[in-house]
């Protein structure tokens, strides 16, 4: 269903850049004021996770930075910071990202005006491992929302709810793997969810016994977003080329990011956790599966 960029991978490792010299993968997305812009995961010559940043006018061509516009900070970033989600809500960017250490996988928050000065709201889901952390673009009576995923088994979807972004509570689970299938094994919100006439859009990864990572489609209520209304049966996105199939961990295509121009949405994905790639969809086409 999804129809890869002519030109993948969009983003590959830089040698010359000891940050990024290895693995480049798992972007976060938004589009704000005719602009793609790109967060990235990336890995160098230390095996250290930073952000990367990159932006398009055509949501094709990328420029990128030379410099990572966000760095681990502290004992619980001394491992990495790994994997971004971005929405634009209330007039900032959001980035929610996971925060790696000896203590362990926690969902860390920061927000930036422009991708280069950022204010940190440092972990905020501290009771568990947990990652896959994705907001919401809009209050939801009255209260922000975010789709994440502890780390127990089985790897699955939980909703929680917040008045300032900080404090997290309520979280519950709202998706769960299908045993035996694609995503039988586990599944994570892929990118943050997308506002549609016929409800709340949620694009999520799910892996099978084999370690294949593919992508699936959900939708959730509009007005109780804790409320699963239709759950496609069938992957829309799977490894088939050979930079998805071989990489670091072979057989990824990991969907982090996505945008909505004119009636397309634009997904961009981690491929074999190594290259940053891209697909489109038409919207009408992607909401007929519902």
């Amino acid at each position: 269903m999804l129809k890869r960029f002519l030109h993948n991978p969009i983003l590959k490792p830089k040698r010359e850049n000891i940050w990024e010299s290895k693995l480049v993968f798992n972007p976060a997305a938004v589009r704000h004021n005719g602009l793609v812009h790109l967060l990235y995961r990336a890995v160098g010559d230390d095996n250290i996770s930073r952000i990367g940043y990159a932006a398009s006018v055509n949501g094709f061509e990328f420029f990128r930075v030379d410099k990572p516009v966000f760095a681990p900070r502290g004992i619980l970033e001394s491992k990495g910071c790994e994997d971004p989600r971005l929405v634009y809500l209330d007039g900032r960017f959001y980035m929610t990202y996971t925060s790696y250490s000896p203590k362990g996988i926690r969902v860390s928050l920061a927000s930036t005006s422009n991708f280069f000065q950022w204010k940190r709201y440092g972990v905020v889901l501290p009771d568990m491992d947990d990652k896959d952390a994705v907001l919401f673009p809009e209050k939801i009576g009255g209260k922000y929302l975010m789709f994440h995923r502890p780390m127990a088994t089985p790897r699955s979807i939980w909703i929680a709810f917040s008045k300032d972004l900080i404090h997290w509570h309520d979280s519950k689970m709202v998706m769960a793997p299908v045993g035996g299938s694609w995503d039988g094994v586990g599944i994570g919100s892929a990118s943050p969810p997308v506002k549609t006439e016929k409800g709340w859009l949620l694009m999520y990864h799910g892996v099978d016994e084999d370690a294949v990572y593919r992508l699936g489609a959900a939708l959730f209520d509009l007005k109780d977003p804790s409320s699963l209304i239709s759950r496609y049966p069938e992957s829309i996105f799977e490894p088939e080329e050979d930079y998805e199939l071989h990489g670091e961990v072979n057989e990824v295509v990991f969907a982090t990011g996505i945008c909505e121009i004119e009636d397309t949405y634009y997904v961009y994905y981690g491929a074999a956790d190594k290259v940053i790639c891209g697909a489109t969809v038409e919207k009408e086409a992607l909401l007929s599966l519902f």
